[in-house]
C-alpha cells in the first residue's frame, strides 16, 4: 500500500502553524526535528496532528525540544541532538495505557504513559492544551480498537 511520502517543508510547515497558533510553546532547531521525522515516517503513514515540545522532567532545562507526531500507525518522537546524531521513539498503540495533562500558569505538560516508560512533554503553550488532547483523545478512540481487531485476528490465524 503505497502513500504519499511527506517532505521536510511540508512536516515543517504543519509544526510551524502549530508554533504560530500558540506561540508561548518553547521550541528551538525545528527543522532538524522534522528531518529526523521524515527520514522515520514510513510511506503508508498519515501524519494526524504534530506538535513541538520539551522532552525531558526537569522544567529548567529548555534544550530537550522533540517533535511529537500521531500518525495513523504509531505516536512517533523525533529529537535531533545538539552535536550528533539523533532520538527516535515509536508508540504503537498496544504500547499505550493512558496520558495525562498538567496545566500550570505558565506552561503545560502531558504525560503519555506506555508500558514501558512515561513520556514527559513540557514547556507547552497552556492554551494548546485542550487541542492536543482532544487531538490524542480522538486518535487513540480511532486508532487503538483497529489496532486490537488486528491482532486479535492475527492470533487466530
Amino acid at each position: 500500500m503505497a502513500g504519499k511520502q511527506y517532505t521536510l517543508n511540508e512536516v515543517y510547515e504543519l509544526v510551524h502553524n502549530f508554533l504560530k497558533k500558540y506561540p508561548s510553546t518553547i521550541a528551538w532547531r525545528i527543522r532538524q526535528h522534522c528531518k529526523v521525522l521524515t527520514k522515520h515516517l514510513n510511506k503508508d503513514e498519515k501524519i494526524i496532528y504534530v506538535f513541538p515540545a520539551q522532552r525531558n522532567t526537569n522544567p529548567f532545562n529548555v534544550f530537550a525540544t522533540c517533535i511529537i507526531a500521531f500518525t495513523n500507525k504509531r505516536i512517533i518522537i523525533a529529537q535531533k541532538r545538539v552535536l550528533w546524531g539523533y532520538t527516535f521513539v515509536s508508540v504503537t498503540p498496544d504500547m499505550f495505557n493512558d496520558f495525562e495533562v498538567y496545566k500550570g500558569m505558565i506552561f503545560g505538560r502531558l504525560d503519555i504513559d506506555t508500558i514501558k516508560e512515561v513520556i514527559r512533554l513540557s514547556d507547552i503553550s497552556p492554551k494548546a492544551l485542550v487541542e492536543i488532547e482532544t487531538n490524542l483523545s480522538e486518535y487513540l478512540l480511532k486508532v487503538k480498537p483497529k489496532f486490537i481487531k488486528n491482532k486479535e485476528k492475527e492470533a487466530k490465524e
